[in-house]
């Protein structure tokens, strides 16, 4: 078996395209309940998981990301008084998500990266020793499989991904840290450049943004960090995995989209069009940034748009390129129309909502309670 190329040669030759959306994707299809967002589905519903993970490869992702978002003891415990209704432990559930990961990389030759999120044991004010011991747990699990690399994301307070990260590196696998965070910086008003500079610091390869924020935001916030870092002489490769939802009202916030009103089941007004997409790529390329995905919202056709963005760089179509064009090549955008065959054309589209009256932003009524699980 030839040896695989792994996460840190891939970003030294060129782009690298993540996956998008598990649970939020999966609650739409009937697989994850909305609240907890924790992944029993990986157990009771392993063939929707597969399903998800292989059209994210067909799409064009180099990397499948275990489908292990919230699934830490504690968080499967948060809010149950009764305890039997504690069905699966981190343990079960990290395993199998690490299996599925595994069987959609192998088929279409990605990277399988063992995913980390944050832990309620850490909102709640317990002792490090006992946060290190929820991330620890997960760590051990990883071990066993045969992952690519490690990512820790959706962090909103930088103390809590260094706790995170001190045990990642236990893996001695390359480490990705990606916050949760806009222009304002983390919870505690921590700056999205300090953010940088110390998730650098504790040696990860990989640093950089995801969900809670737009494509906007996104840069915005990837800037101030690769600013920061180049003042310190460190260079990280940079990952931006945003919302695929427009939500320009909470830019200047500090949680991000859980402050609209029709957060998180309303949102999909917002979704991103394929287009919006293909330009968010080739601006986060452009700012430097090598490890483009997507988070909550990104839809595998998504992930195509990216993949097809940057086929120059990355010397490849996705494997749907078969049934599905580059956007203005080969005729394919619209067979009917030769006006529509053009990028420009698609470029240049106002899209309607097809709502009348509706107004384009959300008036926010009350203040957002932080959310952190």
């Amino acid at each position: 078996m030839s040896r695989r190329v792994g996460i840190l040669e891939r970003l030294a030759q060129g782009p690298v395209i993540g996956d998008g959306s598990m649970a939020l994707t999966l609650e739409k299809r009937g697989y994850c309940k909305a609240g907890p967002w924790t992944p029993e589905a990986v157990v009771e519903y392993p063939e929707g998981v597969l399903q998800l993970h292989r059209e994210f490869a067909r799409a064009g992702a180099d990397v499948i990301q275990t489908c292990s978002f919230y699934s830490s003891d504690d968080k499967l415990a948060y809010g149950r008084t009764d305890k039997s209704q504690i069905v699966h432990t981190s343990k079960e559930l990290n395993d199998a998500a690490c299996k599925l990961a595994r069987i959609a990389a192998d088929e279409a030759g990605c990277l399988v990266a063992a995913g980390l999120s944050p832990v309620p044991s850490f909102g709640k004010g317990m002792s490090e020793n006992l946060v290190r011991a929820e991330f620890a747990k997960q760590v051990e699990v990883f071990s066993k499989h045969d992952i690519d690399f490690v990512l820790a994301e959706f962090f909103i307070d930088v103390r809590e991904i260094e706790m995170c990260a001190s045990e990642m590196k236990k893996l001695n696998k390359p480490m990705a840290l990606s916050m949760r965070i806009g222009v304002s910086g983390d919870l505690k008003g921590v700056s999205p450049g300090e953010c940088a500079v110390r998730m650098a610091k504790t040696g990860a390869q990989i640093i950089g943004i995801n969900c809670a924020f737009d494509v906007d935001s996104a840069l915005k916030t990837i800037q101030l960090m690769k600013e920061e870092l180049d003042k310190h002489d460190l260079h990280p490769f940079l990952i931006c995995q945003p919302l695929g939802f427009l939500v320009p009202e909470v830019a200047d916030t500090t949680l991000g989209r859980v402050c609209l009103p029709e957060n998180p089941i309303g949102v999909e007004p917002r979704t991103l069009t394929r287009i919006e997409v293909h330009k968010f790529t080739r601006a986060a390329w452009d700012l430097g940034v090598r490890y483009i995905g997507g988070c909550c919202g990104f839809e595998p056709h998504h992930v195509r748009a990216m993949a097809q963005e940057l086929s120059p760089e990355r010397g490849k179509e996705p494997p749907c390129a078969d049934v599905c064009p580059t956007l203005g090549k080969d005729g394919g955008t619209c067979l009917h129309s030769s006006e529509k065959q053009s990028k420009e054309y698609w470029y240049n589209v106002k899209p309607g909502t097809g709502r009348p009256f509706h107004s384009a932003l959300s008036k926010m009524t009350h203040a957002a309670v932080d959310v952190r699980p």
